[in-house]
């Protein structure tokens, strides 16, 4: 499958963890990288230049810092912009159907902190439930979501592995060897039409 990564970060040469991992994805084969930030900087976005690319892809990666228990801004904007009535969602609104969306973030704070019971109160999961329904509405498939916390704190060994883990990830998707509906998030149910697109 081919997989489009959209990478978001405001502040990204001041980036440790993800810096890391896009240099573990960085000139794969059926891999596209587009730096959101880099790319729009005045935040006009290109919607249908942004709908061609998704329609080459068949896995859509969000990437980026867990901000505010959400994304940074010009993923919204993106959102707005790009998933429009009737061609994402709503009547007729079935062009990104049988597709994958995944999260890959990375956190200030530890795991234990992402909890019922812990400083945060949530689950990473259930954090990000807006990008599950995204995905839902849009008819696609929602991916378990890829984290790695505390990145900071990590020894840079231990920030290497991780980051290779979501190269290992990103190829296995890529290649079928890891079957993303063997990923799907904790409670996800596909669309309905999600089957009838599927690619």
């Amino acid at each position: 499958m081919k997989i489009l990564v959209l990478f978001a970060h405001p502040r990204s040469n001041a980036s440790v963890v993800q810096h890391a991992m896009l240099r573990a994805i960085g000139g794969l084969d059926g891999v596209t990288i587009a730096d959101l930030y880099a790319e729009y900087p005045d935040f006009d976005i290109n919607a249908a230049r942004e709908q061609e690319r998704l329609l080459a892809h068949d896995v859509i990666v969000l990437q980026h810092p867990f901000y505010w228990y959400s994304s940074p801004a010009i993923i919204k904007e993106w959102e707005d912009l790009v998933l429009e009535n009737s061609w994402a969602y709503g009547p007729g609104g079935t062009q990104l159907a049988g597709r994958f969306l995944m999260s890959a973030i990375s956190t200030g704070g530890p795991q234990e902190a992402y909890r019922h019971g812990g400083r945060n109160r949530f689950e990473i999961t259930e954090l990000l439930s807006p990008f599950n329904q995204t995905a839902y509405l849009c008819s696609m498939a929602y991916l378990d979501p890829f984290v790695i916390h505390a990145g900071r704190r990590l020894p840079p060994a231990e920030l290497s592995t991780a980051a290779e883990s979501y190269r290992d990830l990103i190829i296995g998707l890529r290649d079928g060897t890891i079957d993303p509906l063997s990923r799907l998030a904790p409670g996800f149910t596909l669309p309905p039409a999600f089957a009838r697109k599927a690619r």
